[in-house]
């Protein structure tokens, strides 16, 4: 059987080095944060050595902040301990072409410790062990991502020397759906759907959003683990294409006050072999679905407080949910109802359920994760999901509120029992210091927001 398009066997790489068509490979994976982190190494060594033996980093990269200072108080790495070397093993069936590189193929790798055990807190295995989790149960997860951002007609660099400050937009007036304004913005988009395409992963669509300069990139389907490392390579993709076009691409949560958010809406159904264990002929609210459906839903809506770190990581994630926003503020399902948290979609084996509560900036790794680990529960609980809720759910006021800070998110992670059970004492941990440290940054800042309020009138 070939690979698809894109994909490379490592007999296929070892062709495309001898004829001189590949010369660099990247290894790489995801920090907490989401970014992804590694080396590149000459395609010849990497073919030989690298791709058999793996290689290692520091073990650092995963207890940095933002700037990538060391931070103190983690179990698992520390000054007392060295900072020492965790192992990269590459992920075989993730190698493929790189193809907005040139020259260039890359790789995701799992980190593992010197006994060849895992290292728990690495975002790629915390959802290896919920896809583990599900297996014991004979089901896996399918998955989708749909992520938004804004194009800004100046550089990264350009930005950063404005301190981020009255950046053009791509465009001058909200563009959602819109195909004039997409047209202009095509330069980068186009890029992006073709080197996605020819890099191995499967591109849907792009489409204007409700924004200036704001657009949407929707990923096809796939098994849950495959669909994190696509996210993951797609963000990388747009920001170096941005970069190479002397443009920028923003993938925060909110960016401007003034805007709209960018989300990331995931969509997730179970799989039992070639049927999707979502249907059924169970009837909830008139939908025929199963019992693992009803109480999967259950549960990941249950569990969404307890694990809204993984959802909405940083500070700035909460300045999304405003009511009239699009970005949902409760935690309500619906049949097809964009001012709930929850919707349910699709029909047959297309049934499936899309949150819409994380942003554009979470870790896909992590999101996901937190979603296979809340349905858990609810099939272990037999936990039923509320009624569909019809109208308009930003104000219904019997309906429980999402976490509004990342504050009141990581006390109610770190007091959660059911966290603690669904990741390990270790990991929870680790991710509690994890925000806290996040939380804690933001605290010492001050903002221009206190400046222009202050600075003069106080």
């Amino acid at each position: 059987m070939s690979t698809p398009l894109g994909k490379l066997t490592l007999a296929e790489l070892r062709h495309l080095v001898e004829v001189n068509e590949v010369d660099t490979v990247i290894a790489t994976f995801p920090d907490c944060y989401g970014r992804l982190v590694g080396k590149r190494f000459d395609a010849n060594f990497f073919v030989d050595e690298v791709a058999q033996h793996g290689t290692h980093a520091c073990n650092y990269l995963l207890t940095v902040d933002m700037e990538m200072e060391p931070v103190a108080g983690y179990a698992f790495s520390n000054w007392e301990s060295g900072y020492g070397d965790f192992h990269l093993v590459p992920d075989q069936a993730t190698l493929r072409k790189a193809s907005w590189l040139e020259k260039s193929a890359i790789i995701l790798c799992d980190l593992h410790a010197d006994d060849h055990s895992r290292i728990a807190p690495a975002p790629r295995n915390l959802l290896r062990h919920q896809i583990d989790r599900l297996a014991q149960h004979g089901l896996a997860a399918k998955a989708g991502s749909e992520v938004e951002y804004f194009i800004l007609n100046d550089s990264y660099r350009q930005a950063k020397e404005k301190a981020y400050h009255h950046l053009p937009a791509a465009s001058q007036y909200i563009e959602d759906y819109h195909l004039l304004q997409g047209t202009r913005e095509e330069p980068l988009n186009a890029a992006a759907r073709r080197h996605l395409a020819q890099s191995g992963i499967q591109v849907e669509c792009t489409k204007g959003e409700w924004g200036l300069g704001q657009h949407e990139l929707n990923l096809k389907y796939t098994d849950v683990l495959e669909m994190a490392d696509r996210q993951s390579l797609y963000k990388q993709c747009m920001k170096e294409l941005a970069d190479s076009l002397g443009i920028s691409v923003t993938f925060m949560a909110k960016y401007r006050s003034d805007q709209a958010g960018s989300s990331c809406h995931i969509h997730v159904s179970l799989w039992n072999q070639q049927t999707n264990a979502f249907v059924g002929d169970q009837d909830y609210a008139g939908l025929a679905c199963s019992d693992l459906f009803r109480w999967f839903l259950g549960g990941w809506m249950q569990m969404v407080p307890e694990v809204m770190v993984f959802y909405a990581p940083t500070v700035n994630s909460y300045k999304r949910y405003q009511a009239g926003s699009w970005a949902p503020t409760r935690l309500a399902v619906a049949h097809d109802n964009r001012t709930a948290g929850f919707r349910v979609v699709g029909s047959g084996n297309s049934l499936r359920i899309e949150c819409r509560i994380p942003g554009a900036d979470c870790n896909p790794y992590l999101t996901y994760a937190a979603a296979l680990a809340s349905g858990l529960y609810g099939i272990e609980n037999k936990m039923e999901p509320p009624e569909p809720f019809v109208g308009d759910a930003y104000h219904a006021q019997q309906v429980p509120l999402v976490p509004l800070s990342l504050l009141e998110a990581t006390q109610r992670f770190q007091n959660s029992e059911f966290a603690k059970q669904a990741f390990g004492e270790d990991v929870h941990s680790h991710y509690v210091h994890f925000f806290r440290t996040e939380q804690a940054a933001f605290e010492k800042a001050v903002t221009d927001w206190e400046r222009i309020r202050y600075f003069e009138r106080i």
